[in-house]
C-alpha cells in the first residue's frame, strides 16, 4: 500500500492511463541490476530511482575520471577517483532515499555474472565490455531475466529488449560471433553527451514498461538512432534457429 508521501511523489505517473497504483506497486517490489555506470547507466539508474524502483543493484569496477563528466551525469567533480557504482548510489540516495541500493564496485567476469543476478527481476546492460555482454546474455537466459541492452558511439546508438523466455531473440541472435575487435569505443571514436542520455532514458523506459506490465515492450525489435540527422529506424530481429545460447528453449522459431 502506497503511503501519502509516495502518492504525492509518484503522482504524475500514477495519472498515466493503464499505469496507476498497480504499476507503481510492481515497481516498488522490483529489483533491477544496472551493469555499467557510465554514459548509459547514469541516466538509466537515475530515472529508475526517480520512478520508484524498489532496489537497484549497481555494478561497475571503474573509477570516475574528469573525462567522464561530459556525459556521465550522476557523477561530479567531487567523485573523481572514486568508484562509479558507489558514486551513483550516492546520487540515487539524494534523489530518492526510498530506493535501496546494492553496490558491486568491481568488474564482472564470466564466472561472476551469475551470482549477482540472484533476486534480480531485470537487467539493464549499459556496459562497454562485449565479452561481458555475451556472458550476461547467457546468464539472463539461464535465469529467465529480461535484458534491456543499449550501445552508443559518436552520434549513433541502438536499443533492444532481449527476453527469449517470453518470445523473441536473444543478444546472440543479433550478434552471433563473440568478440570485441570490431566494436567502436567512445574513448577512440568520441560520443556526444545527449546521445547516451537519450539511450539511457530509453533503457529506463523499457525497464519500467516490462516491470509495471505497461505498454508494449520492444522484444524482437532493434531501435537504431542517428541523432546527427535525427533519424530513427525500427528493425525486426529474428530468432536464430542455430543460436547456441537460446535455441534450446525457443522451440519453434519466433520472429516477432
Amino acid at each position: 500500500m502506497l503511503s501519502d508521501e509516495q502518492l504525492l511523489r509518484y503522482n504524475r505517473q500514477l495519472l498515466v492511463p493503464d499505469f496507476d497504483i498497480a504499476g507503481q506497486e510492481r515497481l516498488r517490489q522490483a529489483t533491477v541490476l544496472v551493469l555499467g555506470l557510465g554514459g548509459l547507466g547514469c541516466p538509466a539508474a537515475l530515472y529508475l530511482a526517480a520512478a520508484g524502483i524498489g532496489r537497484l543493484v549497481l555494478v561497475d569496477g571503474d573509477a570516475v575520471e574528469l573525462s567522464n563528466l561530459q556525459r556521465q551525469i550522476a557523477h561530479g567533480d567531487a567523485d573523481i577517483g572514486g568508484n562509479k557504482a558507489a558514486s551513483v548510489a550516492a546520487s540515487v540516495a539524494a534523489l530518492n532515499p526510498e530506493v535501496e541500493t546494492v553496490v558491486h564496485p568491481h568488474e564482472l567476469g564470466e564466472d561472476t555474472v551469475e551470482p549477482v543476478l540472484a533476486g534480480v527481476d531485470l537487467v539493464v546492460d549499459a556496459s562497454d565490455n562485449y565479452t561481458i555482454r555475451f556472458a550476461l546474455n547467457r546468464a539472463c537466459i539461464a535465469a529467465g531475466i529480461p535484458l534491456v541492452s543499449a550501445a552508443a558511439v559518436r552520434d549513433e546508438g541502438q536499443l533492444a529488449v532481449f527476453d527469449p523466455h517470453r518470445g523473441g531473440p536473444c543478444y546472440r541472435c543479433l550478434y552471433p560471433v563473440e568478440g570485441a575487435h570490431t566494436a567502436l569505443s567512445c574513448s577512440e571514436s568520441g560520443v556526444l553527451a545527449p546521445l547516451v542520455g537519450v539511450l539511457g532514458s530509453l533503457q529506463a523506459m523499457e525497464a519500467l514498461k516490462l516491470l509495471a506490465h505497461y505498454g508494449e515492450a520492444m522484444r524482437g525489435t532493434l531501435l537504431m538512432l542517428d541523432l546527427r540527422h535525427m533519424q530513427f529506424q525500427r528493425l525486426t530481429i529474428k530468432t536464430r534457429r542455430d543460436c547456441p545460447d537460446c535455441a534450446g528453449l525457443q522451440g519453434p522459431v519466433h520472429t516477432n
